[in-house]
Parts: structure tokens; sequence; C-alpha cells
């Protein structure tokens, strides 16, 4: 190899190294600075924003990029998973997956959630809004991520009929009772509302949810469990605390 061709094979290794090093700063120095978040309920959108990327490290593009890709998922409360999909340089969009909850049970002074199956989905020490708080049900030793040891799992079922009944009509419960017969009631603040069997619920919460208005502001027992859905204009008992 000539002297010439010598120094030309280096200046060309240097360009190569000023190329990548270049290179290298424009990938370090780009950052993320606009995030959307879709699928979000249980979480706002400044607070996933919080948890994923919580430094200026993890908005730098590349780095989010390997970490989305071979590192495990950080582990959210209520959240199945999350994707992170690059729609620009600096522009991501965070896709959340939420469990599924329909209700929990007190257990251990802690809060157990549950999905449809039953199935315990996580623990926590606060109560979450919009998510009823189940009670009357007897079930022995709780284990997460395991179906809640109930007598009969035909109670989930209801549950999730009642609650998906309830969510029909955006109507908010704090608690719904079940008692040895699998008979519901509900309790909205002052009001309690006697539903009776599973009969008819979608007929039940309709009539509820017309007499709410009139309910407003006042405390007692509302008697929905002789609710008949071939009488028309019924009257139904209310029963106000004294």
């Amino acid at each position: 190899m000539t002297e010439a061709q010598t120094g030309k094979k280096k200046i060309g290794l240097i360009a190569g190294v000023i190329l990548v090093l270049v290179l290298a700063i424009v990938l370090v120095s780009v950052r993320i600075t606009e995030i959307t978040v879709t699928g979000n309920e249980r979480y706002t959108d400044e607070q996933m924003i919080e948890i994923l990327f919580p430094d200026q490290l993890s908005r730098i593009p590349v780095i989010c990029y390997l970490r989305n890709r071979f590192q495990e998922h950080e582990t959210i409360p209520f959240v199945e998973d999350y994707k992170i999909v690059f729609q620009g340089p600096g522009r991501v969009e965070i896709i959340v997956y939420e469990k599924s909850v329909v209700g929990y049970v007190s257990y251990m002074s802690s809060y157990m959630y549950f999905d449809k199956d039953g199935i315990i989905v996580e623990s926590a020490n606060e109560k979450l809004p919009g998510i009823p708080w189940i009670t009357g049900l007897k079930f022995g030793q709780i284990v997460l991520y395991q179906k809640l040891p109930v007598e009969s799992d035909e109670i989930f079922r209801e549950i999730l009929n009642l609650t998906q009944i309830l969510s029909v009509y955006e109507m908010q419960v704090d608690k719904i009772h079940y008692n040895s017969f699998g008979e519901a009631t509900l309790y909205m603040g002052e009001i309690e509302v006697i539903l009776g069997d599973n009969e008819s619920l979608n007929g039940k919460v309709a009539e509820l949810n017309d007499m709410l208005p009139q309910l407003a502001g006042r405390s007692g027992v509302l008697y929905l469990d002789s609710y008949d859905e071939t009488k028309t204009n019924a009257m139904y008992a209310f029963k106000p605390r004294q």
C-alpha cells in the first residue's frame, strides 16, 4: 500500500469516526417533547407520563426504544400492559391496556380488586373511585391473581351483569351488598336501594335512574324488590331515615 493510499485510508477512518460521533450527538440531543396517552381511565395523562418518562434520559428516543423493546415493562397497578408507539423523532403515543375490574372486597386491611371472572387482579390500601365495594360474600383465603374463593361462581356473573347495567346509565354506587339468598342492595350516598333478586334488573335500574332526581339530597331506603315490568306507573315505597 502506497503512502497516498495509507493517507486516504486514515482520512476515511477519521471521517467515519466523526460521522459516528455526529450521529451519536444528534441521537442523544433529540428529545421526546410530545406525548399523548390513550386507553387510560385510572390514571391521568400526567401520571402515566411521569411513570414512564421520569427523567430526561428516558426522553431520548433511542434509549426509550431500547428500553421499551428489550426491557420488562414497568409494573403499574391496575394496568395489564402498555405500548409506546413512535410517531416521529420527538413524538410518541402511550397506549394503556387497563385491567378489567368490576368490584373489590375488604380483606385483612386491604382492598382486593377482582375482574369479571372473580380473579383478584390487584391489592391496594385505598379505595378507587368508580369501583363498587362488594359485601356479603363468604370467601376463604385470598391469593393475588387467583379466583376469589366463594361458594358459587354464579355470583360473579350476577355482579358483572349488575355493574354493566349500572354503567349503561352512568350510575355510580358506593357499595353492593348481597344477602344469603343472592339478593342485591345498592348504597348510593345516603340512599339504600333494595333490588331483591336478579329478575328484571334492567327494569329496576331504569326505574331507579328515573327516580334519582326526586331522591337528590334525601336519606332513606327505596324498595324496588317489588318491581313488576307488567305494571305501568307503579309506585315504589321509599322510607325516609329520621
